[in-house]
């Protein structure tokens, strides 16, 4: 009787939460048939079985985090097995689409004991986790519209309703520190807790950003550029210039890293993600704008992105703030917050006058370089923001 074991997720993730079991003990599952919902600190995503037969059992309860190589469900005799390891051989379950730390054994299909029946369709179900989640604050889930699976009501569901509720039992309102907030909470805390912190910021004059990029939209409407993308694209060039802010500390190491790999804040109903568009130095301004928007809609829909950045921008503007003092995205050694771009007045040739004026602010890690190397980081994007006609014919 094989177990099916959680996954490698990839992307250097070692644990998972069970969301939603799509199957019961006592169901005919079919291989690679969805049987269970768990989240990440990057997506919720649906696991599929290996193995087709019936489940004798499942491991866990929704709510409950497993380490990868945990079991998930066992099946009982009569199953198929096409090729991959049980859990007396050790781990090397794959998920489709995610990598694998550990070489998979390839078999031929076998077949052992009687051949399994087709597997039966799974209702749409919500989970009794969701269910008392709901119930403890007081949440009517026949007013709520499931966004998983056939209409399933999963626990994100439920936290939205709950932005929704003055007040909850006992006039407190208690959200698990799990999935995303909690590898957010444990990165922003790492970060304070291993890097000398230190902040420089600016503020520049974007009127011509923002008349070039509405000429470059008027120039090709099908493929529009954002500030954030024009911004990024400065960024990206003022790494080349100062790679010692595209590097992280690796014990008593620096280390410059070759590709740029550029992360961006994006607040979504899970909660703040850092989608990545890797290799960034290598994209056209027009690409790398179509990639932050591709990256921000997987995202907002819940969906695996790349990991790994080297370096992030926050554009916290658009939630109407002029600056912030970010926090880094540990382990890289720098983040570019961008503030909202706003009329005020303006010295120009000795005239007061009204331009649009954006503040930048940079943090960076103060181990890896001094505050002429942030400064100067930091006025070339300026510098760029200010004249990005120039700027983008020398990129």
């Amino acid at each position: 009787m094989p177990d099916f074991l959680l996954p490698d997720l990839g992307e250097g993730l070692t644990e998972a939460s069970i969301v939603n079991w799509l199957v019961a003990e006592g169901d005919t599952v079919g291989v690679d048939q969805p049987v269970v919902e768990v989240e990440t600190a990057k997506a919720a995503v649906e696991v599929p079985v290996p193995f087709a037969g019936v489940v004798t059992r499942l491991h866990g309860e929704p709510g409950q985090s497993l380490p990868v190589g945990a079991p998930l469900l066992s099946i009982g005799p009569g199953f198929t097995e096409p090729g991959v390891t049980t859990a007396s051989e050790g781990s090397g379950n794959v998920l489709i689409g995610y990598g694998t730390t550990t070489t998979t054994r390839r078999r031929r299909t076998r077949t052992v004991g009687a051949t399994p029946e087709k597997p039966s369709k799974t209702p749409g179900v919500i989970s009794p986790f969701v269910r008392k989640m709901a119930a403890d604050h007081k949440i009517d889930l026949t007013k709520l519209t499931g966004s998983g699976p056939g209409g399933i009501i999963r626990r994100a569901d439920v936290e939205a309703a709950l932005t929704a509720v003055p007040e909850q039992r006992d006039g407190e309102k208690r959200i698990p520190l799990t999935g995303v907030r909690k590898a957010v909470a444990d990165k922003l805390t790492a970060s304070r807790r291993q890097i000398p912190e230190a902040t420089v910021w600016v503020d520049v004059d974007a009127t011509g950003l923002v008349a070039a990029r509405k000429s470059l939209n008027a120039s090709a409407p099908d493929r529009p550029v954002s500030l954030l993308g024009l911004i990024a694209r400065f960024a990206v060039a003022g790494l080349r210039k100062y790679p010692e802010l595209n590097s992280r500390v690796e014990g008593d190491e620096i280390v410059q890293l070759r590709e740029i790999n550029l992360g961006f804040a994006a607040q979504t109903e899970r909660g703040l993600v850092v989608p990545v568009v890797r290799d960034a130095g290598s994209l056209s301004t027009r690409e790398l704008s179509a990639a932050i928007r591709e990256r921000t809609t997987q995202a907002r829909e819940g969906k695996p992105s790349p990991a790994g950045g080297t370096f992030t921008v926050n554009n916290y503007g658009v939630f109407g703030v002029d600056g912030s003092a970010a926090i880094i995205n540990h382990p890289e050694a720098a983040i570019l917050g961008i503030g909202r771009i706003i009329d005020r007045a303006w010295v120009v040739d000795g005239a007061l006058v009204p331009r649009k004026i954006c503040e930048l602010t940079l943090a960076f890690d103060h181990r890896v370089c001094d505050g002429g190397t942030a400064g100067g980081f930091l006025r070339f994007v300026a510098d760029c923001v200010e004249s990005p006609v120039t700027a983008l014919g020398d990129l």
